[in-house]
């Protein structure tokens, strides 16, 4: 038993594969419609399974009692996640996401609502009967009940993460990109001490951080992300792993800090990019699970990134932590 949780959001994703994005008031081609499971609860789990069948992993979240709440769930027994807490809400509607998908680029933009997972709180995790040696929770920010002020943590989220770590679970968390970086740390900096792994994008960390990762040109500064690997490891986490396009990167609290970069993918290889952030997160979990180095954990988020790349929904392009490592092989890393 034991194995990894991954709690939180749950999404069923409409992916709308466009032929180009357009201005405000114009018009784009939807070109074809996919359905697929969606949110780091969903989308982590699923990754984590297929890169070890022999994990037990579990899924807990909130759906409603309507037809995409079944969809998440026969969607992750099929792939052999464990959804046995995940509670439906009577009089809720199970979150979902318009995912509006560029055809040659594979680019990708949401338009979401939370439903159910708006009420997902700490009792929810069910913690008295809950038996997992890691524990993520995503997306931080996204999850009203536990945004809520808590005196003695600052925030739900905060208690959350403490309460599971006197449990002695292994403990991480990732985020959504918000608006306001003052909220966002707001949101996110109580839990940082009671967190031992924060997985998130380049944007979502130099928010957190208070470092912008990129210049005026959009260019991607590598000093900027180890100043905010580096930061947010000074807010009390054990370890920031941060990720953009280009490479993925990490801090600890002994100091050392890894950077490899993204897969030398070839032209066309791209399909879709939906849950490559969750892919990536899939791999460092597996890795932390498998007490790997954070410099193999850092190899194996990029190849299982690679190979969500492949697919145009969240989990299909997914595979055994073998098939994937072969990508790797395959491709090389970007110069």
């Amino acid at each position: 038993m034991g194995g990894i949780a991954i709690a939180g959001t749950l999404v069923a994703d409409v992916i709308k594969i466009i032929d180009h994005y357009p201005k405000k008031g114009a018009l784009a081609d939807i070109c074809d419609i996919r359905y697929g499971i969606g949110g780091c609860a969903a989308n982590t789990a699923v990754g984590v399974k297929r890169l070890d069948p022999s994990i037990e992993v579990k899924s807990i979240g909130l759906v409603g009692k309507d037809s995409m709440g079944d969809f998440l769930k026969t969607n992750l027994a099929k792939y052999g996640v464990d959804c046995s807490r995940v509670q439906e809400i009577e009089g809720e509607t199970t979150a979902f996401s318009d995912v509006m998908t560029v055809k040659e680029t594979g680019e990708r933009t949401f338009f979401h609502t939370r439903g159910a997972s708006r009420q997902f709180d700490e009792a929810s995790l069910g913690l008295e009967t809950l038996d997992a040696e890691l524990v993520l929770i995503g997306y931080g920010g996204l999850l009203d009940a536990l945004n809520a002020p808590e005196p003695n943590y600052g925030n739900a989220l905060a208690k959350a993460f403490a309460d599971l770590k006197k449990k002695g679970i292994r403990t991480a968390l990732d985020v959504a990109t918000m608006k306001d970086p003052v909220k966002m740390q707001q949101l996110v900096v109580p839990s940082l001490p009671y967190v031992d792994y924060l997985i998130v994008n380049e944007i979502e960390g130099g928010m957190i951080a208070g470092i912008e990762a990129r210049d005026e040109n959009g260019v991607l500064q590598l000093g900027r992300m180890r100043q905010i690997c580096e930061k947010i490891v000074s807010f009390g986490a054990r370890c920031c792993v941060l990720h953009a396009p280009e490479l993925g990167c990490a801090a600890d609290q002994s100091g050392v800090y890894y950077e490899e970069p993204s897969l030398n993918l070839p032209g066309g290889y791209i399909v879709g990019a939906v849950g490559a952030g969750d892919s990536f997160c899939a791999g460092i979990l597996y890795a932390m699970y498998r007490n790997l180095s954070l410099g193999e954990a850092l190899k194996i988020g990029a190849a299982v990134a690679a190979a969500n790349l492949s697919a145009e929904d969240s989990v299909s392009g997914l595979r055994s932590i073998e098939e994937t490592m072969e990508l790797y092989k395959r491709y090389g890393f970007r110069k």
